[in-house]
């Protein structure tokens, strides 16, 4: 701890910005699965961009890393500063204030350390719809939705959080703040240096405020969950389902009959979807502004085409908003499972969708070549070819298994995404778990152009130390 420097912060920000006794600083060092643990000589919740500014200028000046923090659901360690004594930890959880909503440009800027959930709230209440959804969505704060760049269960339709954002605010780590906050559709002026900062993991410096589109509030929804007998039929599903409802389509969720009995093992609640297991099932969501009777009809139509069609084997279509939701919650609920389940070795990786049957083959292959008797996961955005493979102890063995066999399984599975051309990062972005992954098998020349703009913005390297780069 530097009393000076600290004394210094206090000053500056005031007391109530400023943590520094360590039993209070305690909750802020772990992440959300309790993987990672680092230290902090303070934590620091600013409540204006000005104080932002203020700490990193003053961070900056005495070379102590930073290590920015958003709602903590982050997955890949990103958020949870290295074993440093020295680092402070920057929460934006006190600047929450929506500072706009405009339902003619249709745009919604708020402060970076607003609950997703809430902006999400709110712009229905406007009636309109921010369409970025995650199931942490009541947890995470849009600023680190934006630096991870996020992507969730409507990408199909709406894309990933960086097709979201129109404008950003963020403070350089010399304290400069970077007024880029325009909601303006159209600026063909140079470089686009917004993007910079979206999927940057904080490590350019700190988001602090978001401009974000929004779009029509789909009034109605019609949700299906079918059975299928494989990866590749569910694809030919897909491919029917697009071609007839188009726009329309806004879920395209994947799931093996491994995760839906981890869910009906570990959620309270929870009932078995059909009379017969299957190997896989699919929850497809339609949604529109408005006719939910031709919405409904739309989708029995579709599906009842491909029941006939062969290309699932049974099917079930809801009926009432009360069904709806349980039917996602077959979805939604398994990375709870998983929690309960014990430590998984989570991989968030993105193939070419046509590959992704080939590759849950050979990739099973070569993971069990491992660890034969482990026990696999995997569910995903099917529709946008986003996969969570995720990989379980075998039965009965010790929680530390996946401690012990992390590298050896996360190294046949990344190769396997190379093979096929995919990133080994496709929503959750790089942290520290995929760092070492990161740097092997990302193009160099792609690597060397990253370090020197970070070398650029980040002269002194205080920006989330060994993360990312």
């Amino acid at each position: 701890m530097n009393e000076v420097f600290l004394d210094k912060l206090i000053h500056t920000l005031g007391k109530d910005s400023v943590i520094v006794d360590p039993a209070d600083i305690e909750p802020w060092l772990t992440d959300w699965r309790g993987v990672y643990k680092g230290g902090a000589q303070a934590v620091v919740r600013p409540t204006t961009t000005q104080q932002v500014a203020d700490c990193l200028r003053l961070c900056n000046e005495h070379r102590f890393p930073v290590v920015p923090r958003g709602g903590n659901t982050g997955l890949c360690g990103g958020a949870t500063p290295d074993s440093s004594p020295a680092n402070i930890v920057l929460s934006l959880d006190r600047m929450n204030r929506i500072r706009s909503i405009d339902t003619i440009a249709n745009t919604l800027v708020a402060d970076a350390g607003c609950i997703l959930g809430n902006l999400r709230r709110a712009a229905h209440e406007a009636g309109r719809l921010l369409p970025l959804s995650l199931a942490a969505e009541d947890s995470s704060q849009i600023g680190g939705n934006v630096a991870t760049n996020a992507g969730g269960v409507n990408v199909l339709r709406y894309g990933m959080a960086r097709e979201l954002v129109l404008g950003i605010e963020a403070v350089l780590p010399n304290g400069e703040i970077f007024n880029g906050l325009q909601t303006l559709r159209k600026d063909n002026t140079g470089y686009d240096l917004k993007q910079l900062f979206i999927g940057s993991e904080g490590t350019l410096g700190v988001i602090t405020g978001v401009a974000l589109k929004l779009h029509p509030l789909t009034r109605v929804r019609s949700v299906v969950l079918a059975a299928v007998g494989s990866p590749q039929r569910a694809l030919e599903l897909l491919r029917l389902v697009y071609g007839a409802c188009g726009p329309r389509l806004q879920a395209f969720e994947y799931f093996t009959d491994a995760c839906l009995d981890l869910v009906l093992t570990h959620v309270d609640g929870m009932q078995q979807p059909f009379a017969q297991r299957h190997d896989g099932y699919v929850l497809i969501e339609l949604a529109d502004t408005a006719n939910e009777e031709a919405l409904q009809g739309l989708l029995e139509e579709v599906i009842g085409q491909a029941l006939e069609d062969g290309l699932c084997e049974d099917a079930v279509v809801s009926a009432s908003l009360a069904q709806l939701e349980t039917l996602w919650r077959l979805r939604e609920e398994i990375s709870e499972a998983q929690r309960a389940d014990g430590p998984h070795l989570k991989h968030d990786i993105s193939l070419p969708i046509e590959c992704i049957p080939q590759f849950m083959e050979t990739a099973e292959q070569r993971v069990r070549a491992v660890s034969p008797d482990c026990r696999l996961f995997i569910f995903g955005h099917f529709g946008d070819g986003n996969l969570h493979y995720n990989v379980s102890r075998p039965a009965g063995a010790d929680s530390a298994w996946a401690k012990d066999w992390e590298g050896r399984i996360a190294e046949a599975v990344f190769e396997e995404v190379a093979h096929y051309g995919g990133s080994i990062s496709a929503e959750h972005g790089i942290g520290q778990l995929k760092r070492q992954a990161f740097h092997q098998l990302k193009d160099a020349m792609q690597i060397r152009l990253m370090l020197q703009i970070k070398q650029i913005l980040d002269p002194n390297s205080i920006m989330n130390p060994g993360k990312l780069l």
